[in-house]
């Protein structure tokens, strides 16, 4: 692999300018394209053929006639204090707006608070009903804004009123969030390389490379169906691993500059060598991220495809086009080239002045490995403790919404008017195979026993279906939709059905919005074993075919469980357990995100990884060359150590930045790489692998001779191609 990216590097350096126009041709085609078709992407995270979801088409097919249900907003109300809602002034308030409301050729029809007898024990609140005439992603921003102008009367008659529902009102734009992360990252890169051009490079080649991806996710989602939030996870991917590839060949580049090459030279080793190294771990990160489809959950494959995709692209432009661009201006990159200001500040042209670096960090862990491993281990450990109660689940206007919406304040109406569970009502199903005369009797029988199970609130009256086999109930829980205890009654309703089919031949099945998160939540942990375990030894294999070691790879593969457990750990802590929320900007504690462990896994992994492979491979270069494990140690710190702090910081840096987006799943999401990012960069890479390689000493290199030579050469340091340059040095 090697020698071909050794090529394609003095390829994209000869042709450079048709390199670079072909890309440019290549984005606007693309932009074109996605200005023509738009996007289509949805919002919808369902499984199908859950539990909750057979039942949903069940009572789907049975009410095929009946008004498009699907598409509604509750309006909630709570009356002055002094005041309740039959009072006569806040009534005729209520019903002039809703009569306002009615007026609007969006809206199908509105129900009344009275209407639906839905007024609080207190009096004090009452919800009406607005159904639209189209789906909820089609409703007019004419609608949208009529009602919020109509609710702003009857708050100022002193009614607090607000709405929840299908059709989002409050819709908040999302900040460029990605800009932060840029800005933070462009500082490091400056310092990194002490120049403002170096710095602005694998930005730019990062920015082309997701560039490709998102506008192909975009076109895409025109003809498959792809989730909004996919579309934000791979940009978040993308971005991240372009810049750090980047980073990495032009670390390469310099090196090799500072030897004497010339710069289509330094630029075609560069490319053979980190190159190399990026292609193999491009190619981790992309397994990763494709093995999110071994859950079989269409949602979660595709938010894997098309993060796998923005990897793709950005390696590609890495070893592509970024030579191109460095055989262009790379001159400019050159040691006397460098911004001397940034120099002083980072102390790189003191560094210049020495033989050799120092190397304090390497030999401090060196010296004390066992100390070092045991305190990093046991850090580790105390951190992934809160992980063992994971509660899993997904994301509502409760947990999700800020106060500053209008969808959040209507859900603390209702959980302060009717109870927590009021959100959490589970709808229940109740099918006859053969209905008999007695099947109403026996229903109003099985509607009494849900009442009596542990948990249940209030359980309506069954309705019938138009075929007579169907009845449907609404059962309100006592807890909230996101409590543990809501998922227990699901599960104690479900078993009851053994109970009536085999008494009444009635089948009782749980759907709606509840029961339908909580089967998603349940298909997810039991997806996760079997991901985890595919990603751990695939991780092993690729290791050992890298490093031709067996303890090494081992080493790895316990290292990205530990720093695993200590991210789910810390994310348990702070969103689960509601410690330190304010200081990450999330607005309430909630369970974790349902798909967020086995997203995490697979990018984790590939990260991980990555960091693995720039690392050790230099160790495993200079073992080669001396045979002393201990300055191979030293060595691949000090060399390789600065590029992997410097990468860790830009990763953390752009996961940062989309922490600060007001959508709860993305910040969660964000917070959790950032973390894990941290924890594994500096705490696992820098610090225990080091440590235990130390105290393994040559056993970390050993290899069975039999193995080693059934094993093909992948050659990630390039060391055929450096052969191949030392013989043209010595001939010329």
């Amino acid at each position: 692999m090697a020698k071909y990216l050794y090529r394609l590097g003095q390829w994209s350096v000869n042709k450079r300018k048709g390199v670079l126009f072909s890309t440019l041709a290549i984005l606007i085609v693309l932009g074109i394209a996605t200005l023509s078709l738009g996007s289509a992407f949805s919002k919808e995270l369902t499984i199908p053929n859950t539990p909750a979801d057979r039942a949903g088409k069940v009572i789907s097919e049975e009410f095929a006639g009946a008004a498009n249900l699907s598409s509604k907003i509750q309006i909630v109300f709570k009356a002055p204090d002094d005041k309740t809602m039959e009072s006569a002034d806040v009534e005729q308030a209520i019903t002039a707006m809703l009569n306002d409301i009615g007026t609007d050729a969006g809206v199908a029809g509105v129900a009344t608070p009275v209407q639906l007898q839905n007024i609080s024990p207190s009096k004090q609140f009452g919800y009406a009903e607005v159904t639209f005439k189209v789906a909820a992603e089609e409703v007019a921003e004419e609608t949208k804004e009529h009602i919020l102008s109509q609710m702003e009367h009857t708050r100022e008659a002193g009614i607090q009123t607000e709405a929840r529902g299908d059709v989002v009102l409050s819709e908040s734009e999302t900040p460029l969030v990605e800009v932060i992360g840029i800005i933070v990252a462009f500082f490091i890169l400056a310092i990194t390389f002490a120049s403002f051009v170096a710095a602005g490079l694998p930005i730019l080649t990062a920015g082309a490379g997701l560039g490709v991806g998102m506008l192909l996710i975009v076109i895409g989602s025109n003809f498959i169906e792809i989730q909004n939030v996919s579309l934000s996870l791979a940009a978040m991917i993308g971005l991240a691993v372009g810049i750090d590839y980047a980073l990495f060949i032009m670390t390469r580049f310099k090196q090799q500059l500072a030897q004497g090459y010339s710069v289509p030279e330094s630029v075609a080793i560069a490319n053979g060598t980190a190159g190399s190294a990026v292609v193999f771990a491009g190619v981790t990160v992309v397994i990763g991220l494709l093995g999110l489809s071994v859950a079989n959950i269409p949602f979660l494959s595709m938010m894997g495809y098309s993060a796998a995709l923005c990897v793709v692209t950005t390696v590609i432009i890495s070893v592509v086009v970024l030579p191109a661009v460095l055989g262009m201006i790379g001159h400019k990159l050159t040691p006397a080239k460098e911004n001397k200001w940034l120099g002083s500040l980072t102390g790189t042209n003191k560094n210049k002045k020495k033989k050799a670096s120092s190397n304090r960090w390497g030999e401090f862990v060196t010296k004390r490995p066992l100390v070092v491993s045991l305190v990093s281990i046991a850090l580790l450990a105390v951190i992934a403790v809160p992980f063992f109660h994971i509660n899993l689940g997904l994301p509502s206007d409760g947990t999700a919404k800020s106060t500053d919406t209008t969808e959040r304040r209507a859900y603390d109406l209702l959980t302060e008017g009717y109870g927590e569970g009021f959100n959490a009502s589970l709808i229940v199903a109740a099918k006859a195979d053969k209905p008999t005369e007695g099947t109403p009797q026996a229903v109003a029988e099985i509607a009494k026993e849900i009442s009596a199970l542990p948990g249940v609130l209030n359980v309506t009256p069954a309705f019938p279906g138009p075929s007579g086999q169907l009845y449907v109930m609404t059962v309100i829980p006592q807890t909230g939709p996101d409590d543990t205890q809501t998922k227990s009654l699901v599960k104690a309703i479900r078993a009851l059905s053994d109970e009536t089919v085999e008494a009444n031949q009635i089948e009782l099945m749980v759907t709606g919005t509840t029961a339908m998160n909580i089967d998603i939540a349940q298909k997810l942990n039991d997806a996760l074993p079997i991901f985890a375990a595919l990603i751990v030894v695939m991780a092993y294999l690729l290791l050992v075919l890298v490093f031709r070691s067996l303890l090494i790879p081992l080493k790895a593969v316990l290292g990205f469980l530990l720093s695993l457990g200590a991210t789910l750990g810390f994310v348990v802590f702070v969103v689960q357990d509601g410690n330190l929320l304010g200081l990450f900007g999330f607005p309430a504690s909630s369970p974790i995100l349902a798909f967020l462990p086995v997203i995490l896994i697979g990018i984790l992994f590939g990260l991980a990884m990555d960091y693995e492979i720039f690392l050790v491979s230099k160790m495993r270069e200079v073992y080669a060359h001396t045979g002393d494990p201990r300055r191979a140690i030293l060595d691949g710190v000090r060399d390789s150590g600065r590029v992997v702090i410097a990468a860790g910081l830009i990763m953390i840096s752009v996961f940062v930045g989309f922490m600060l987006a007001p959508d709860a799943m993305i910040k969660s999401i964000g917070m959790a790489l950032a973390v894990g990012v941290l924890f594994d960069a500096f705490i696992v890479r820098l610090t225990i692998v080091p440590a235990v390689m130390s105290l393994m000493g040559k056993a970390a290199w050993y290899m069975p001779k039999w193995l080693d030579k059934l094993l093909p050469n992948i050659d990630v340091e390039g060391e055929s191609i450096m052969k191949e340059v030392e013989k043209k040095t010595k001939v010329a």
